[in-house]
């Protein structure tokens, strides 16, 4: 049976995150998408909150509570905050969480530098640049040769953080796809930064493979490999829970500014139109957030989400798109000025249709 009741202890996280996200993520969000560049002081602060480490395994020195739910109650909050300073904050998971669910002993090592006192991001390359790209077919290949995999092909998208090192590269062995541990600077591996409609602070690139070569142990959970479907189903329910955090977010600016705007001597918000609006912008934001928390809970109870997680996907990028505009509609002409946040609200809403694993939970 599900349980929308938040437990005291995740209560107490949301709340924590909320205010965080208030006072210090979201006075940061325009300046950091105008400037191009993250605010390292605030990701300091989240790191300290322990928002990833709490939940990588307590031989690692994290907390050992790692919870589907929990992780899309706080990706909720940092992207009601700003999206590009949420990815940015909890990046470290596209590295940590998959070796810490799949990786080797000696590839679990890893994870100490993601409780470490100082910030480490993480990177997973996985969305492809071609108009059909399967996240389960990919055209990037790893090839076997002796104690070495070849890896060759290109992938856009891939968060290029700052010491985001090794990255983790989804290649297709023998038709399958696996995941393997790349360092940055390994000869082969090349990256053009991408400029992109939104989420412009958060640095992303597009990256070629030619002939890199890996040994045999950068492979993610070794010769049995990993489980990427739960892995990706990780990143959508991640993606979900973020979109869910635009969408609300564009939706109280403009329930807000309804409210506040005169026309005739009453507010906005008194119209029939405006305020069906709003209403329907509130039901659709709820229901694609029970969305996000059933393939959660399905995630942590290690059942294959995969429809779950496909559905809140699907229904939150389409809910965070439709009510970003509809803010944008409601906010009339200062809907379109960069002096407000609606219209910052729907560039980035409308990449959710194009992400792939670039948050996990």
């Amino acid at each position: 049976m599900i349980d929308f009741q938040p437990t005291e202890e995740q209560q107490l996280v949301i709340d924590t995150v909320r205010n965080f996200a208030a006072n210090e993520v979201r006075p940061r969000a325009r300046e950091s998408e105008e400037a191009k560049k993250l605010p390292d002081k605030v990701i300091e602060q989240a790191h300290e909150l322990g928002l990833v480490a709490n939940a990588l395994p307590e031989s690692a020195g994290g907390g050992g509570q790692r919870s589907a739910v929990t992780g899309a109650l706080i990706a909720e909050e940092l992207a009601w905050g700003d999206l590009s300073i949420a990815l940015a904050i909890l990046s470290p998971s596209l590295s940590a969480f998959p070796i810490g669910e799949f990786g080797t002993e000696q590839q679990r090592q890893l994870l100490a530098r993601f409780a470490a006192s100082r910030f480490a991001p993480g990177s997973l390359a996985w969305v492809e640049p071609r108009f059909d790209f399967d996240p389960f077919r990919p055209t990037t290949a790893a090839r076997r040769e002796g104690g070495e995999f070849v890896l060759g092909g290109r992938k856009c998208l891939v968060p290029w953080l700052a010491g985001a090192d090794p990255v983790l590269v989804v290649a297709a062995e023998g038709g399958a796809p696996q995941a393997f541990l790349v360092p940055r600077d390994a000869a082969g591996l090349s990256a053009e930064p991408e400029h992109n409609m939104g989420i412009q602070a958060f640095p992303t690139a597009e990256i070629t493979l030619r002939g890199v070569r890996v040994p045999a142990a950068a492979k993610l959970g070794g010769e049995s490999g990993a489980n990427l479907r739960r892995i990706l189903n990780q990143g959508r329910v991640g993606l979900a829970a973020m979109a869910v955090g635009v969408a609300r977010s564009a939706f109280e600016v403009a329930r807000d500014y309804a409210k506040e705007r005169q026309v005739f001597g009453v507010p906005v918000a008194t119209k029939q139109a405006i305020a069906f609006k709003l209403a329907d912008m509130a039901i659709e934001i709820d229901g694609a957030r029970l969305l996000v928390w059933e393939a959660a809970w399905a995630l942590d109870q290690g059942r294959d989400a995969t429809r779950e997680a496909l559905l809140a996907r699907r229904q939150a990028q389409r809910v965070a798109l439709e009510v970003a505009d509809g803010a944008v509609q409601v906010l009339g002409g200062h809907g379109y000025i960069r002096d407000y946040l609606p219209e910052l609200h729907l560039r980035n809403a409308r990449g959710f249709a194009a992400f792939e694993a670039l948050t996990l939970v």
